[in-house]
């Protein structure tokens, strides 16, 4: 399993846990699950493209790290 399936597999587990809470959460919860959310499909579309591309990787590393703090944030909110 590569770096970026590893990642993508980690963010997916924790979207998933979030998604139930932001929910159910304040509107400021949902705000940024929005947001999340579109910085989730911009990631798991360019995980698809590193299986080719392998300068994809370090904007990867950033964009997953930046949704990594937004969902501690998230969480921390909830």
């Amino acid at each position: 399993m590569s770096k970026v399936e590893k990642m993508l597999a980690e963010l997916k587990q924790k979207r998933d846990e979030l998604e139930v809470q932001a929910r159910l959460g304040s509107m400021e919860a949902k705000q940024q699950w929005e947001a999340l959310e579109k910085q989730w499909n911009d990631f798991a579309a360019k995980a698809e493209v590193e299986k080719t591309a392998e300068d994809v990787s370090s904007a990867l590393d950033i964009l997953g790290g930046e949704l990594k703090k937004g969902y501690e944030r998230l969480k921390n909110a909830l």
